[in-house]
């Protein structure tokens, strides 16, 4: 498993980017790789809290299941692959810094379930997603800014 942390400042209310992260049927909206989110636990979204996401990554589509493992409102949401190829938690922690927000993604994965070629590549799997979350993060940031709906 590989770790890696990424930060940024977003120009919105905490409150305003808690709520886009933590409906995460926003994610295709900015995550390059994502496809679709569909949210499996009926209600509002809370600790244990279920989606299917669909991926395209370099061995084609894939899906995963992933829990909201933690959601402490304006501070945290935590999401934990339940199954599924490359296996992740990705930690969004949330501080106001005057009228911005500072983000910190703490990223945990792993390559494991990499098919074919992309499976040779799993050692650097780490600094595969760190790059990519970084392009990512920087498409929310400019998704928010642009005054994204909450």
């Amino acid at each position: 498993m590989s770790t890696f942390v990424l930060r940024l400042d977003i120009a919105r209310r905490t409150q305003d980017v808690f709520s886009f992260l933590a409906d995460s049927e926003n994610t295709p909206l900015w995550y390059e790789a994502v496809q679709a989110v569909r949210k499996l636990t009926p209600g509002p979204v809370r600790k244990g809290t279920v989606y299917e996401m669909v991926r395209r990554l370099p061995q084609g589509r894939v899906e995963n299941e992933v829990e909201v493992s933690e959601l402490e409102e304006n501070e945290r949401v935590t999401l934990r692959s339940l199954s599924g190829p490359t296996p992740f938690t990705y930690r969004y922690l949330l501080e106001p810094a005057g009228a911005r927000t500072r983000l910190t993604l703490e990223g945990e994965i792993s390559g494991e379930g990499l098919a074919g070629p992309a499976g040779l590549l799993a050692p650097l799997a780490g600094a595969f997603f760190k790059r990519g979350m970084a392009v990512n993060l920087q498409a929310l940031k400019a998704q928010l800014e642009r005054g994204a709906r909450t």
